[in-house]
């Protein structure tokens, strides 16, 4: 039996009732009553629309705690990727990014349309937008092999706003 998809992620947190609002407000996650009785500095939290009983694991170290320097000055995760429907969802995942101040970068992968954000400790994320596999074509293809820049407003014009992202990719057909 192989491993066919992520089904959650823990992350080290510095404070968890921030993180919690972070993760809440900004991205939409909502906690899971899993944590086991006796059990204090960690929630579990569900993405919106996901059939896992949670996807995410914080788990508070203290105020304390120093930043990751995975990727500076060790080894470590770079990223996770969520995976969003559609352009109009990833554009408005951009706005609440943004306006908490946690954007931190886009990018057009040809087959995958990203954004970069940093949650208050600074652990970086990305959300994702998939071509569908009837859309894809040469040019997108080609594309992956460079990182480009991301214009929200031409791909939802090339592909539709509520086109749902990911089918016969990540989404069964």
């Amino acid at each position: 039996m192989g491993i066919h998809r992520l089904n959650h992620a823990v992350l080290y947190v510095s404070d968890l009732a921030r993180s919690v609002a972070f993760y809440r407000d900004v991205l939409g996650f909502r906690p899971v009553a899993m944590t086991p009785d006796g059990f204090r500095g960690a929630t579990f939290l569900q993405a919106p629309d996901s059939t896992n009983d949670h996807d995410l694991g914080l788990f508070e170290i203290g105020a304390g705690a120093g930043r990751s320097t995975a990727g500076r000055s060790t080894v470590g995760l770079y990223h996770l990727a969520w995976e969003v429907d559609t352009l109009d969802e990833l554009a408005a995942t951009a706005e609440r990014l943004a306006a908490a101040g946690a954007l931190a970068g886009t990018s057009d992968h040809g087959t995958t349309k990203s954004l970069y954000g940093k949650d208050p400790d600074g652990l970086e994320f990305e959300v994702v937008w998939l071509i569908p596999a009837d859309l894809l074509d040469d040019t997108a293809l080609a594309a992956r092999k460079q990182i480009g820049r991301l214009d929200l407003d031409a791909e939802r014009q090339r592909y539709g706003g509520q086109t749902r992202g990911g089918v016969g990719i990540s989404v069964p057909a």
